[in-house]
């Protein structure tokens, strides 16, 4: 598939921003974070928004940033953990570039996510299970799957390449 975006999409701590960089770098594009976006626009961490905003709030200023990304090309875009999840966000993802799920398996998440409140949807680990299971379908309709859980950043990267001029 030619593609000048690719949204990487994924469960929190699949490696999204890590990849896009990589990525990015490979292909002489730029990399964004769209969490590390919504923090500079609001002046707070995400968990703050969360905590004193609420999550309609957080999703809406998502969905707005995301949308900022829709006009420039040869961009590498990490997605948050929920951006895919939502129908809207997703048919713009998909009409607008080459999405990428990275897909890690749940244990290896629980293990790279601590529960310290960084993350605030991982503060409940049955929570977080659930939310796991329920995010797989809408990952699932990106237009690629990789195995994230046994490559290493640089396996990934060339995987992703040669996909693109494939």
């Amino acid at each position: 598939m030619k593609a000048d975006k690719i949204y990487l999409v994924g469960f929190m701590a699949a490696g999204k921003t890590t990849l896009a960089r990589a990525l990015a770098r490979r292909l002489g594009w730029q990399a964004v974070d769209i969490d590390e976006l919504i923090e500079q626009r609001e002046h707070m961490p995400v968990a703050d928004i969360f905590a004193k905003q609420g999550e309609p709030y957080f999703r809406a200023v998502e969905r707005a940033v995301l949308f900022e990304q829709l006009a420039p090309r040869h961009l590498v875009v990490a997605t948050g953990g929920g951006t895919f999840v939502d129908p809207q966000n997703r048919a713009a993802i998909n009409g607008d570039g080459a999405s990428v799920w990275l897909d890690v398996p749940l244990e290896r998440l629980i293990a790279r996510v601590p529960a310290d409140g960084r993350r605030p949807l991982a503060a409940d680990r049955a929570g977080f299970e659930r939310l796991y299971h329920q995010r797989r379908a809408a990952y699932g309709q990106a237009h690629v799957r990789l195995d994230a859980s046994r490559a290493g950043v640089d396996a990934l990267v060339e995987q992703l390449v040669d996909w693109l001029e494939g």
